[in-house]
């Protein structure tokens, strides 16, 4: 049997953008329906994206030089997640005492105990690094009464200051910024990715809620920044794993981490300044 269809008969593949694209629609119609599915959904979301996070954090550690343990970083990092909600009777300092004791004593037995302190301080890091964030998003979510308008316009001003950074700087970029650790990135990009941000936040928090654009700014400007500063501390860790991407777990898109970096940190100085000026 044959084909007149050159593309099929040619082993027609989709192209890399096309991969991108698609790949974005699904992971976006995922995450939609999660979060409208209700707050089950949201946690069901926070398991699936921080599991997959630790994961790849776990891979990277080793490439960096001491592989976290996996018994010390997955069940941290899921309390850290969930500390502030469905966990916030367990005691964080509690927690924090036996993972001192518990996984610095287990290194005395365990093979690589010559590794011990380092790999613990990494599995520590690790937990730190995935879980805080999901525990502020949580937070800002099940604050009443606008906490779903606080996450969204969170993650849209961290996504549009990556984008704005990346469209401004691709463009008319001309001065580096930490080229050490990123060299494509450059300073006309931050900028732009700051302004990005708190145009996103005039429209959330001025707009939307109806509160005084000072604030909006004021937000915007500590999203923005936060969230290159995530973009960059993950690219560090990349380059000192020496790998491009984080996984492959999203085709034409890298790993979780890499879709991740910029808006892990946002959530962290969105809350913390809503509740010092009481605006929940």
């Amino acid at each position: 049997m044959t084909t007149n269809n050159p593309l099929l008969a040619k082993g027609w593949k989709p192209s890399p953008l096309m991969v991108r694209i698609l790949t974005a629609f699904v992971f976006l119609g995922v995450v939609i329906g999660l979060v409208l599915a209700g707050i089950y959904g949201v946690y069901l979301l926070v398991l699936i994206l921080g599991g997959l996070a630790l994961y790849e954090f776990n891979g990277l550690s080793d490439l960096m030089g001491s592989r976290a343990p996996a018994w010390l970083l997955y069940p941290l990092g899921i309390f850290f997640a969930f500390s502030g909600t469905v966990l916030k009777e367990v005691d964080v300092t509690l927690v924090l005492a036996l993972a001192l004791v518990g996984g610095l004593g287990a290194f005395l037995f365990l093979p690589g105990r010559r590794q011990g302190l380092s790999r613990w301080a990494m599995g520590l890091a690790g937990a730190l690094y995935v879980g805080m964030p999901f525990n502020f998003y949580l937070l800002l979510y099940t604050s009443k009464p606008n906490g779903l308008v606080w996450t969204l316009f969170t993650i849209l001003a961290a996504v549009a200051s990556d984008a704005a950074a990346l469209l401004v700087g691709s463009r008319i970029g001309r001065h580096p910024f930490f080229a050490a650790i990123s060299p494509k990135k450059t300073l006309e990009g931050a900028i732009a990715g700051v302004i990005g941000s708190v145009l996103v936040m005039l429209i959330g928090v001025s707009a939307v809620l109806g509160l005084n654009p000072l604030h909006a700014i004021a937000l915007g400007v500590l999203v923005g920044t936060s969230a290159e500063v995530g973009d960059l501390v993950e690219s560090q860790m990349k380059r000192l794993a020496e790998v491009k991407d984080s996984s492959h777990l999203i085709p034409g898109h890298g790993g979780v981490l890499d879709r991740l970096d910029s808006i892990l940190f946002p959530p962290i100085l969105v809350y913390l300044y809503v509740m010092v000026f009481h605006l929940l």
